[in-house]
């Protein structure tokens, strides 16, 4: 596969753009996001619609842009994998790509950001007994344990595992397999307390990148085996919240009891016990009040949204192993700019939607933590999670089961021998390879058959209208129906206002098959803090009235941005800095938009939080 260094599609310089206002929601003032760090200046004014040109570049802002690019974008292009031996070795930074690997003698307590200090989190495990690290096995000859659906199980099924669930929390505290201690891992992993092998000053984190589903796989394995252990129970199967199916899209009753040790109390009891979940934002189902801004769901409008969703994350725009998997994350690094030194990955399409949903759905609402799934450092307290994780591991299954020849997983070895530490169901710690868990048969567990519906939930355009995304003139026809207030430069401020952007679409590449080729808009240095709860959504030539925002049932809509509350500040800068890639291939073919057509309007929707967006481009990738 050849880099895409050499693309003319790939720029390193930032367009002039104009910016026209329109809102969504009732004219609010807008607070600045960047309270602890300015990276740029900005006039924080009502923004709504832009239009690139190809005019003389702004040195400053090409300037910012090259001293914030991304060296994984460099190895990756724009998400199409790692280019291959040939590539790597001509590539400058190729010399720093080592796999990542947790330093187990550097661990220390993990952080929390409280907005004005840090909270210390001991999250760290057991010291080893002794200095043996056995490496990952696959036990061999054992039947496959199915996974059912948590809705599904029956009341000698629920007495089991609420008896494994019991005899896990009351093991002893210094227990690597005491339920505490495996809530831990996920806060160890996710909230600095690791560093990388043979990078002292670099914490290793798992979210928002290619090591999501590999970590959080084996992470269930483990904690599997070790209640199957607890009850003599070797094929003994935890169960999967089936949240992408109509009747799992509320919290399974049976972490519902406040006397089971399946129970958390720190949920948002407002979401239960029969509260639909929305799957792209994590708000729940309500009744529709005149006040309300955005539209909301009657019930079985916000099933349907939710299989729509489904459809978007796992088929329109999870084409390749980068867009479903996320962005490479690698050791080592060049400079402190560089992401091996300050990871921000980018995540993939589950990770970053239904996944994140389901996180904000169920956590508390205790400021500034929303424990326990409300943040990742106590995600893992709830026993919830880890039936939310089993839904989200069998996405991966799904995905690759999928028309499509580039659903495949990623073949590169700095991912396949990125590595974790677990202790299994005998208090051994475990090196685990991502190489060991790329297939579930193969550790010996699938998930129980069920209907997957959202398959037959292929979004259809909602346009009334011709004339958008019909011919070169489509851009001006969608602004000159929009007043214009004030014209400004990116990066822009989103926030209570809707954004319209016309992009301009590049040419083709000539020198590669056409098969091989997938449009994708690229929404560059997404800027929020990291401790946002974050949320807009993108849609392309939708020409419909500014109070009624695209919907995913609709052909238009193509993604949306999320982000859930780290909590970690104190080991990381306050900025998250990210990109977003989102396919448009098919979105082009439903709206029947041809190649010939010159420009797109981009619309985003400010659902939660405020963000800048430092750049907006379309790009082919392969």
């Amino acid at each position: 596969m050849a880099s895409t260094t050499n693309s003319p599609s790939t720029l390193l310089t930032l367009p002039n753009f104009s910016i026209q206002t329109s809102t969504f929601l009732p004219k609010t003032s807008q607070r600045s996001i960047f309270q602890k760090k300015k990276p740029f200046n900005f006039n924080s004014k009502r923004v709504v619609s832009c239009k690139a040109s190809n005019g003389k570049q702004n040195d400053a802002d090409h300037t910012s842009f090259l001293n914030r690019f991304d060296r994984r974008d460099i190895l990756l292009g724009l998400g199409g994998g790692l280019y291959g031996a040939t590539s790597l070795v001509r590539d400058p930074f190729a010399l720093a790509v080592v796999p990542i690997e947790p330093e187990l003698s550097s661990c220390g307590e993990s952080t929390v950001d409280t907005g004005k200090t840090c909270m210390n989190v001991p999250c760290c495990p057991p010291k080893l007994k002794d200095s043996k690290i056995i490496d990952f096995e696959p036990l061999l000859g054992s039947k496959i344990r199915y996974r059912p659906a948590a809705h599904l199980v029956d009341c000698d099924y629920l007495y089991k595992f609420e008896l494994a669930m019991e005899r896990m929390k009351a093991l002893p505290v210094d227990d690597p397999r005491n339920f505490m201690q495996q809530a831990n891992i996920h806060c160890a992993y996710c909230n600095g307390a690791y560093s990388q092998v043979g990078f002292p000053d670099q914490k290793l984190e798992v979210h928002y990148s290619w090591l999501f589903f590999p970590f959080h796989r084996m992470y269930l394995y483990f904690f599997e085996r070790i209640l199957g252990k607890l009850i003599g129970d070797p094929d003994f199967a935890m169960p999967f919240w089936n949240w992408d199916s109509p009747c799992g899209m509320t919290m399974p009753q049976i972490y519902l009891d406040p006397y089971s040790p399946l129970y958390d109390e720190n949920r948002n009891l407002e979401h239960q016990p029969d509260v639909l979940v929305n799957l792209n934002d994590g708000k729940p189902f309500v009744k529709p009040k005149k006040t309300d801004d955005f539209y909301e769901l009657t019930k079985r409008e916000q099933i349907k949204s939710n299989l729509y969703v489904m459809y978007q994350q796992m088929v329109r725009s999870a084409k390749t192993a980068s867009c479903f998997h996320g962005a490479a994350y690698l050791g080592g690094c060049v400079s402190e700019t560089d992401i091996g030194c300050t990871p921000e990955p980018r995540g993939g399409t589950i990770e970053n939607g239904a996944h994140i949903a389901i996180h904000k759905f169920v956590g508390a609402k205790n400021p500034p933590y929303n424990e326990d799934m409300g943040n990742f450092y106590s995600a893992g307290r709830d026993p919830l999670f880890y039936a939310h994780h089993g839904n989200v591991d069998r996405m991966w299954n799904i995905w690759k089961t999928l028309q499509g020849k580039k659903r495949r997983d990623f073949d590169e070895n700095v991912w396949l021998n990125s590595s974790f530490l677990f202790y299994d169901e005998n208090a051994n710690m475990v090196r685990v390879k991502v190489r060991d868990c790329l297939d579930s048969k193969t550790l010996g567990y699938d998930y129980q058959s069920v209907d997957i519906p959202w398959l037959r939930s292929k979004p259809t355009p909602r346009r009334s209208r011709p004339g958008v995304g019909r011919g070169q003139d489509q851009g001006q026809d969608v602004l000159a129906r929009r007043k214009s207030k004030n014209f400004r430069r990116f990066p822009i401020v989103l926030d209570k206002v809707a954004v319209r952007i016309e992009i301009l679409r590049p040419k083709k590449p000539v020198n590669k098959k056409k098969d091989d080729k997938e449009e994708v808009l690229v929404l560059q240095n997404i800027q929020l803090d990291r401790n946002d709860s974050v949320q807009f959504d993108v849609s392309i030539n939708d020409d419909e009235d500014d109070d009624n925002p695209c919907k995913p049932e609709d052909a238009e809509f193509v993604g949306s941005f999320s982000n859930l509350p780290h909590g970690d500040n104190c080991h990381s800068e306050a900025m998250l800095s990210t990109n977003l890639y989102l396919p448009l291939s098919d979105a082009l073919e439903d709206l029947k938009i041809p190649s010939e057509d010159r420009f797109i309007v981009v619309t985003l929707v400010p659902k939660e939080g405020e963000v800048s967006i430092g750049n907006i481009k379309i790009d082919y990738v392969c």
